[in-house]
């Protein structure tokens, strides 16, 4: 439903970033941010991006304050461009300032471009007098970054991709809420130096399609590998689960680094955190954790709460793991009440 905003209304929105255990990487059709396969996450507790947006007729121009500091180039081009969207929808003109703020490192493969774009098509959308459902505002999500679909959802997602042309049939939905698995835990190891992504991933997955030799194998792979990641976490069954995504995350990073040119997300205390999960199952003869990671240094290891001290010290010592944090599945993205006063 559309409106006309009134001088300087505005709303916010906070937004977990998910981790996809089964990931997306591609674009079939750019205009209706449709992607070549489904792909399924987990919203993660205690991470958030809480972000305001005030339309005000006498902004002369768009405006991005991320975390307390003025943007410019890139992230203020994209945050235009989505506003673009939510003007039209919203049948009005006027430029808005756009205040958000990670609790958690940006552009490093924690997702904040997830959190990010979820929370601000839950502020601006609001803001612009539009009163989309959940299942609205997560279309309206995907149009700034595929993944913040899944971040307005709590708990297990999967991102259908659909097959019609007009894109009807790509939604997100929830699977299972937060509290369908509560012995899962994910152990987020933060590297030190991480760097910051000089590429997009919207451009990087786009060169992945039109150059990595493994792409289309990968596309092949993926509907079956995903129906047992899924039947893996309904069942709650971590001995199934973790072996299923750490061959879905090898997967994806061989299409990454089979990429001209290349895409190297990692560092080589992200191989080492890797190699030490490996090598903790062997040891162990099954199954003890699951590694995945986004486009970036960071590695998400999923494990069960009576295996993370095994877990943990299978990660000491390991120079520039600087620290690790322990969260779960998480709630989806909710609006904020505007403080008394302001």
């Amino acid at each position: 439903m559309a409106g006309e905003p009134g001088p300087s209304q505005e709303a916010t929105y906070e937004a977990a970033p998910n981790i996809a255990l089964v990931k997306y990487w591609g674009i079939r059709d750019p205009v209706r941010a449709l992607p070549y396969n489904s792909s399924l996450s987990v919203t993660l507790a205690g991470l958030a991006t809480r972000t305001t947006v005030r339309f005000d007729p006498a902004l002369p121009a768009d405006r991005l304050r991320l975390n307390g500091r003025l943007a410019d180039g890139e992230p203020l081009r994209s945050v235009r461009e989505f506003l673009d969207r939510v003007r039209q929808e919203a049948r009005f003109d006027g430029f808005a300032e756009v205040r958000s703020r990670n609790n958690f490192p940006t552009a490093s493969g924690l997702a904040s471009s997830a959190s990010g774009f979820a929370a601000l098509a839950g502020a601006a959308a609001r803001a612009a007098g539009l009163r989309p459902d959940a299942a609205a505002l997560s279309r309206l999500a995907r149009f700034g970054s595929g993944s913040a679909c899944r971040s307005i959802f709590g708990g297990f997602v999967e991102w259908r991709a659909g097959h019609r042309p007009d894109g009807r049939d790509c939604r997100a939905f929830p699977l299972f809420p937060p509290d369908h698995w509560p012995e899962l835990v994910d152990l987020v190891c933060v590297v030190r130096g991480a760097p910051v992504k000089t590429v997009r991933s919207a451009v990087a997955m786009q060169a992945s399609v039109a150059t990595s030799p493994g792409f289309a194998a990968r596309q092949r792979a993926l509907p079956a590998r995903l129906l047992r990641i899924r039947r893996a976490i309904a069942r709650r069954d971590g001995a199934r689960l973790f072996p299923a995504i750490i061959e879905e995350c090898d997967d994806f990073r061989a299409v990454c680094e089979g990429t001209r040119p290349t895409l190297d997300y990692l560092t080589a205390t992200s191989r080492e955190i890797l190699e030490a999960v490996r090598s903790l199952n062997r040891r162990s003869g099954r199954p003890v954790a699951g590694y995945t990671h986004d486009a970036g240094a960071h590695v998400h290891l999923f494990t069960l709460r009576s295996d993370l001290g095994r877990l943990r010290a299978a990660l000491a010592g390991i120079d520039g793991l600087e620290r690790t944090r322990t969260l779960r599945p998480g709630p989806g993205g909710r609006y904020v009440a505007r403080r008394p006063g302001r």
